[in-house]
Parts: C-alpha cells; sequence; structure tokens
C-alpha cells in the first residue's frame, strides 16, 4: 500500500549582507520571503526510479523569466546536488511544488542565497536525510561560497559568519551547481556520475548570532534595475591600503555592539555604519549613492541611525526607529535625480527566525 501524499512549505526570509564595514562578514534577516509548498505524492511501483512526476510552478518576483526544469532553476538543481551528495540519483518520489517569491532578484537582497537555502533543505526533505542545520549550511557554502546571505537566511535574526578554507579540489568539483552558473543542459546528478565521487566537508561555516535592539528597522529602497554580482565584484580592486582596512575593522568591532543596544545612539552607529573596502568602489554602479551616503545623517534627519549598501547594490539600507517614510522620501529624491528609475519602497522587521519547514494539510 503506498504511503499518504504530505505537504510541507520551506520558507526563507531574505537577507542584507555587507552590513556597514562588515564586507562579507555581517547579514540580516528581512521580512522578505521565498517560500515553497511541497506535495509529495505517493510512489507508485510503476513509475520510474527518479525525477519522474516533478511539477514545478512558479509565481511572484521574477516569474517572466525563471526556468521551469529542474535541471535549470536554481532551487531544484541545488535539491539535485544535495541528493547526489548523499547517492540518491534523483528525486525519489513524484512531488508538485509551488514556489512563491517576494525577494526582488538582482537588487542585493539575496535572492540566489534564499534560492539554494530553499533547494538545500528540499534536497533534505526528499532524500528524508534529516541533516541538522549546520550541515545544512555546509551544502548551502558549497554552492553560494559568501556564507554572510545563506546563513542569515538559514539560521535567522544577525549574524557574523566566515568560511573555513577548503582546499581547491572541493570547491571546484563540477558537480557543484554555482549559484550564479551551471553548465547549461547538465544537471548536478549527471556531473556527479562522471566525477564518481561527490562528498561535501563538515564544518566549512562557522557563525555567530549577534543581538539587535528591537526599535530598529530596516528601510529598503530598491531601484528597479540590477546590479550583477560578478560586475559588482569586478570594480573591487585585489589590494587594499592598510589605512582602509583598519578603518573597517576599528567600526566593525564597534557596529556589531551598538546595534545591540537599546534605546540605539545615533551617531555612535552612523559612525561605525562607515566603509572604505567596497561601497567607494560601487559608486559608478549606482548614480547618486555618494551623495546619499554624504548627505543623509542623524542631525538632518531625527530616527536616522545609518546606512549602507544591501549586499553588492543597488538597494540602499537604512536603519532607523522612526520618520520611516521621511529618510525613504529624502533618499529616494536623489536617486530620481541622478537617475530617472522607478523606485521601490519597504520598511521591514528584522527577524529572528531563519528557514523553516512547517507540515500543512490538505485544506491550508
Amino acid at each position: 500500500m503506498s504511503s499518504p501524499s504530505k505537504i510541507l512549505q520551506i520558507r526563507v526570509p531574505c537577507s542584507s549582507s555587507n552590513i556597514g564595514p562588515g564586507f562579507d562578514v555581517l547579514g540580516v534577516t528581512l521580512s522578505l520571503y521565498l517560500t515553497l509548498t511541497v506535495k509529495i505524492l505517493p510512489k507508485h511501483s510503476n513509475l520510474p526510479n527518479f525525477n519522474e512526476h516533478i511539477v514545478l510552478a512558479y509565481s511572484g518576483e521574477g516569474s517572466s523569466h525563471v526556468p521551469l526544469s529542474i535541471n535549470q532553476n536554481l532551487i531544484t538543481k541545488t535539491a539535485l546536488f544535495v541528493l547526489a551528495s548523499h547517492n540518491i540519483n534523483g528525486f525519489p518520489s513524484p512531488m508538485i511544488i509551488n514556489i512563491n517569491n517576494e525577494i526582488p532578484f538582482g537588487r542585493g537582497l539575496g535572492s540566489s542565497g534564499a534560492a539554494v537555502v530553499a533547494g538545500v533543505i528540499l534536497g533534505d526533505i526528499a532524500g528524508d536525510l534529516k541533516l541538522t542545520k549546520d550541515r545544512l549550511l555546509d551544502h548551502c557554502l558549497m554552492i553560494e561560497r559568501h556564507p554572510d546571505n545563506v546563513t542569515a537566511a538559514l539560521m535567522g535574526g544577525f549574524v557574523a559568519s566566515y568560511l573555513r578554507e577548503l582546499d581547491s579540489k572541493d570547491i571546484e568539483a563540477p558537480a557543484i551547481p554555482h549559484s550564479e552558473t551551471l553548465e547549461d543542459g547538465i544537471t548536478a546528478n549527471e556531473q556527479a556520475v562522471k566525477q564518481k565521487e561527490l562528498t561535501v566537508p563538515n564544518g566549512i561555516g562557522h557563525y555567530i548570532r549577534l543581538k539587535w535592539a528591537k526599535e530598529i528597522k530596516a528601510i529598503t529602497i530598491i531601484p528597479q534595475f540590477e546590479v550583477a554580482t560578478a560586475t559588482a565584484r569586478s570594480v573591487l580592486p585585489n589590494t587594499y591600503e592598510r589605512q582602509d582596512v583598519v578603518f573597517n575593522l576599528q567600526r566593525l568591532a564597534v557596529l556589531t555592539t551598538a546595534l545591540s543596544q537599546s534605546p540605539p545612539d545615533a551617531d555612535l552607529i552612523f559612525q561605525a555604519m562607515q566603509d572604505k573596502i567596497h561601497q567607494p568602489y560601487r559608486m559608478e554602479l549606482i548614480p547618486g549613492l555618494s551623495e546619499i551616503l554624504s548627505s543623509v545623517n542623524p542631525k538632518t534627519v531625527p530616527g536616522f541611525l545609518g546606512i549602507c549598501l544591501s549586499g553588492a547594490g543597488p538597494t540602499i539600507l537604512a536603519l532607523a526607529v522612526n520618520n520611516f517614510d521621511l529618510i525613504a522620501d529624502r533618499i529616494t529624491e536623489v536617486l530620481k535625480r541622478k537617475k530617472d528609475t522607478q523606485v521601490i519602497v519597504k520598511t521591514l522587521d528584522i527577524v529572528d527566525e531563519g528557514a523553516q519547514v512547517i507540515e500543512l494539510t490538505e485544506s491550508s
């Protein structure tokens, strides 16, 4: 007798990274979500073993151009990678996967990181692997090599993280579906077969959850154009002046505590949010960013705490305790004057919960 169908919801929040001076270190979880509703259907003996009757549907941000092939969609090819790393040659049971996405693509809000987290969890569920969250993180970091986004999305809250250095053979294995590239038309499983062996090292990612004052909200000012991560990385220098590195380290040490204090100290946070490692080099990619960073401060706008690029941009992240609309208007005014583009503003909460799996009933 076949087992009854099961419906699960995978809910992954978006994230903002590179908070202030915390380039590739600090990430925070925000209240926009990527949600998968997964119906696992009974497996019938007359069906082939793997990847039969997998139905993929997508709505929300990116719905017009997201691929719905399980070999090309980032979520499902990540799940296939997780299954392959446990010697499972594909999705073992038929399933219907409905994806709803609130996270804009290419805006610095961790859309690819959320997709990778969702895919790793999907693979864990499909293979009944029962991986711990730390082990899920290992699998995420084989695909998305910047820990700040995926750690925040998976674990939740305000986190600092780093990667253990790996051998090049571990991170260059052809079976790894890196979040920005994968050889067209070849699945993680097919590549794993070619490679004969696929393992995910233990303890790749290390993190600590930091405290965040409950009064502080995140205003996201989202220009309606994309900045590819590869483009944003390409403008950064290969080496830095020592004084610039020291500048960031000093502020990073202060910021992680300053954001936990209640009531927040606006002047302390504003100064500690300054950066010399990536924002100065990305000014050319976001017209108006220089003026925004220099003109909006706690003295000109009460309630304002600090400002930075969200991830690689172009989204601008402003932290505040009140006057959210006024702060958004000031920043939006500069962006529209410098580049005639539509801007979407969302004031978001910092959420403590990371990725979650909820079992639903047929009527849910």
